[in-house]
């Protein structure tokens, strides 16, 4: 018999290269999974595009549309029409991923800050929350969004700070979303932070196909395994799976707004 709660993945990357041989299949896992929506990430123009394309393809996925800083080197001029545009699609419910990556800094550290704020206001425009990347960057991430986000709804993708971060985040009503990592068993310092944030501030991703949980470490991350972070959770603050998935779910409807 089938599980009566439904997962949500709030951030994969299922167009990419990776998938492209077996991605019916791997949907079909994930709604075997029990994991019943999707949220399809860009990083820029053409990533944006295709997460749209497959939100208008499947009822259950929704798209978040953006320029991640980093790639900015790699975009013509128009673009943020482009995400303008794109981010007024009924299936686009975020502009993101945005922020900093100082790991592989291919755009400088100031031109990674205006791209990032410019599409923050566009997201205050739009009325749309924002999906942040941050690599190495927490200190002027917070800066950023504490100066520019401030009444604008968030969600940290992939949070792998410490309690420190964590409460500065939730300061400015950020969401914290956990992906693989929290199933580690040395990940100490993310399981801290499930357990003291408020219930009400956090969700669940994959990050498909990076950051694979335990017991699939190593290998291509699919959607299907947000059961394992969302299992992860649950264990972590002493509740009950389907207690966890329902809390995650309304988590994921009030930030995204789904209709």
């Amino acid at each position: 018999m089938r599980d009566l709660f439904r997962l949500i993945d709030t951030h994969t990357h299922i167009t990419g290269h990776q998938f492209d041989h077996d991605r019916a299949h791997v949907l079909q896992r994930a709604h075997e999974a029990g994991v019943a929506r999707i949220i399809e990430i860009g990083y820029d123009l053409p990533t944006s595009y295709a997460a749209v394309a497959v939100a208008e393809a499947h009822p259950h996925i929704f798209a978040v549309v953006g320029l991640q800083p980093n790639h900015i080197h790699e975009t013509d001029e128009g673009w943020l029409e482009e995400v303008r545009t794109l981010a007024n699609h009924p299936k686009v419910v975020a502009i993101g991923e945005i922020g900093l990556d100082y790991h592989w800094m291919k755009v400088a550290p100031e031109v990674q800050e205006t791209v990032f704020r410019t599409q923050i206001d566009l997201a205050r425009q739009l009325g749309l929350p924002v999906v942040i990347h941050s690599r190495e960057a927490h200190a002027d991430t917070l800066r950023i969004l504490n100066d520019a986000a401030r009444g604008v709804p968030g969600v940290m993708h992939s949070f792998s700070g410490d309690w420190a971060f964590a409460q500065a985040c939730l300061e400015i009503d950020f969401m914290l979303s956990l992906s693989g990592p929290l199933t580690f068993s040395k990940a100490h310092e993310l399981h801290e932070v499930v357990r003291r944030a408020p219930a009400t501030m956090l969700l669940t991703e994959t990050d498909s196909p990076y950051l694979t949980p335990h017991p699939h470490r190593g290998k291509r991350n699919e959607p299907a395994y947000v059961r394992f972070v969302a299992e992860q959770m649950a264990q972590l603050r002493g509740v009950t799976l389907e207690e966890m998935a329902e809390q995650v779910w309304a988590n994921a409807e009030r930030v995204f707004g789904f209709g």
